[in-house]
């Protein structure tokens, strides 16, 4: 008996379109399904600034979305406290063989800027805005050291000049002899964030890359 082969294939031809005649469809709503489901769970791209009564909450900052909630937090409690703001900061600084970690959260600025008024910034500047003094500083934050290597290090002409500009450090406590080795001079432990975080100050004011504001401010109007 001979096959009629272009029947077979005509019956195959139905066959298939009839299959998908069946299966787009539900590809079809599978795929809108999929679509929808990957929609809802994309997030919700936020401005970059929210205005609260008297607050911008300021939204993405950083990279690091942790780093951006926090800021988003402190301009939510700067709000809600009546504040003129709020400051977080940590660090870490390890050299010569110390360490210092540190952590202050939600510091209000008021507080900051009664130091200018009470006289104290005024005094703390004095006491270290001196470039040997500044010199110093850095040397025996790298590691500490003896007057002479300060000398040495500084270039200083003589020993004298090193226990003269030395003389406000120590009075500041700033500075303090090492009790194991006698002639050796450190940075105070709870002093180290202080220096470092005052560099970190100066460096934003000569470069305002992390900076974001509203207002005058970001215009570069007057204030």
């Amino acid at each position: 008996m001979d096959r009629d082969y272009d029947k077979e294939i005509d019956a195959l031809r139905e066959q298939i379109g009839n299959l998908q005649n069946m299966i787009f469809p539900q590809l079809d709503e599978m795929r809108a399904m999929v679509m929808e489901l990957l929609s809802d769970k994309q997030p919700t791209k936020k401005p970059s600034a929210e205005l609260l009564k008297r607050v911008h909450v300021m939204h993405g900052m950083h990279p690091d979305s942790r780093l951006s909630e926090q800021m988003e937090e402190l301009c939510y409690k700067t709000e809600e406290k009546g504040v003129s703001g709020l400051v977080t900061y940590l660090g870490v600084y390890n050299s010569g063989g110390r360490q210092s970690n540190w952590i202050r959260n939600g510091i209000p600025t008021d507080e900051l800027l009664s130091l200018i008024e009470s006289g104290v910034a005024s005094k703390v500047l004095a006491c270290i805005g001196n470039s040997n003094r500044l010199m110093m500083l850095l040397e025996i934050l790298r590691e500490p050291k003896t007057v002479a290597e300060l000398v040495e290090k500084c270039g200083f002409g003589s020993t004298g000049q090193v226990y003269h500009h030395m003389k406000p450090l120590l009075a500041a406590d700033i500075i303090v002899e090492d009790e194991q080795r006698k002639g050796v001079y450190a940075i105070q432990p709870h002093k180290v964030q202080g220096v470092i975080m005052l560099l970190a100050g100066i460096s934003d004011m000569v470069d305002e890359t992390f900076t974001q504001g509203k207002g005058t401010w970001e215009a570069g109007g007057e204030n």
